[in-house]
């Protein structure tokens, strides 16, 4: 179904390359105010989060504009979805690997605020 304007006639929306770079650039700046701002180790890392998925964003709408009609009459290239998929579970690893230093901070500290790590010794 396509949208309609007000008067009942269709109108062809189409969402252009530039619609998801601005999108994953906006994505990418709250992640990067978010990483900049926070003082809680989990809002560190979930800002680091908006940063690899505006990065995703990229990866599937340049795969899509880019080569999205692949090689091969009638083949579609997946190149950005693979590389995409490689980031989340590099992002799903990191997330582990980050909880447990956060547990393991808090369990020393009684917080999780990131100004005590210069308590740290090492």
């Amino acid at each position: 179904m396509k949208p309609s304007t007000d008067d009942g006639q269709l109108t062809d929306a189409m969402i252009s390359l530039q619609h998801y770079l601005v999108l994953a650039a906006v994505i990418f700046v709250c992640g990067l105010l978010t990483i900049l701002l926070k003082r809680n180790a989990i809002g560190i890392l979930i800002g680091v989060e908006l940063v690899l998925n505006a990065a995703n964003i990229n990866l599937v709408a340049l795969n899509r504009y880019a080569h999205g009609k692949g090689t091969v009459p009638g083949s579609i290239s997946l190149d950005g979805q693979v590389f995409a998929v490689f980031v989340i579970v590099l992002a799903a690893a990191e997330a582990a690997v980050a909880l447990a230093i956060f547990l393991n901070f808090y369990n020393n500290f009684a917080s999780i605020d990131v100004e005590r790590a210069k308590d740290l010794k090492g």
